[in-house]
């Protein structure tokens, strides 16, 4: 399936959500932080052009170390085994004497994941945090981030010894239709303020998409 395919399909998914009375479906933890009137402006947008509804464009995994060597080399096996992809390493980009890293260093390793296994991955997120997230967490364009401080909260996880407990900082880029001129070599220009996802949108779409409770 291409790219342009699982965003179609996934834009589907949540458009039958929105034909279910949406509003009635959510819990109303939302509507302490986002009014009701505006929940409706925003279902109704999203309803009158599925091209604006919103999607999960990719999940960053990032598990901070600190320090090469097998810490980190463990670290990495978590990752891989917790998110079906390969990691890549993060280096140190300054020195910091008082906690003995060096500029250049590998103190942490990130996995950026996309589609199936991206929205596979946030299941077993929310689910590790019983669904609670708040509202803080989400920037002005839609975008969250949260921490986990062990990644044993995970369902599905057990504790190896061999490997220890860590914890992991994931964040969730949320995009819609459009936002390639961002990125394209060729007459790339940028995305006007009204097409953008804003804080609402972003906490309404997750919301939705994976019942959760906005604290």
């Amino acid at each position: 399936m291409s790219a342009d395919e699982s965003v179609s399909k996934e834009r589907s998914s949540l458009l039958d959500l929105l034909d279910v009375d949406s509003i009635k479906s959510l819990n109303k933890s939302i509507f302490s932080f986002i009014p009701e009137d505006r929940v409706s402006d925003i279902i109704a947008r999203w309803k009158s052009n599925v091209m604006l509804i919103p999607y999960i464009a990719k999940v960053t995994v990032n598990i901070g170390v600190g320090e090469s060597g097998e810490k980190l080399q463990k670290a990495a096996e978590l990752l891989e085994s917790l998110t079906g992809s390969k990691p890549v390493y993060r280096r140190a980009k300054r020195t910091i004497r008082d906690f003995g890293i060096r500029k250049g260093e590998n103190i942490a390793v990130m996995v950026t994941l996309r589609k199936g296994k991206a929205e596979e991955f946030l299941e077993k997120v929310f689910e590790g945090v019983g669904r609670r997230i708040k509202y803080s967490s989400f920037d002005m364009y839609g975008n969250f981030s949260l921490g986990i401080r062990e990644h044993l909260v995970l369902p599905g996880t057990k504790y190896d010894p061999e490997i220890g407990i860590f914890g992991m900082d994931v964040s969730v880029t949320i995009e819609r239709k459009g936002y390639r001129v961002l990125r394209r070599k060729i007459k790339r220009s940028s995305i006007p303020r009204r097409h953008r996802v804003d804080r609402d949108e972003g906490a309404l779409f997750l919301a939705l998409k994976y019942n959760l409770i906005l604290e």
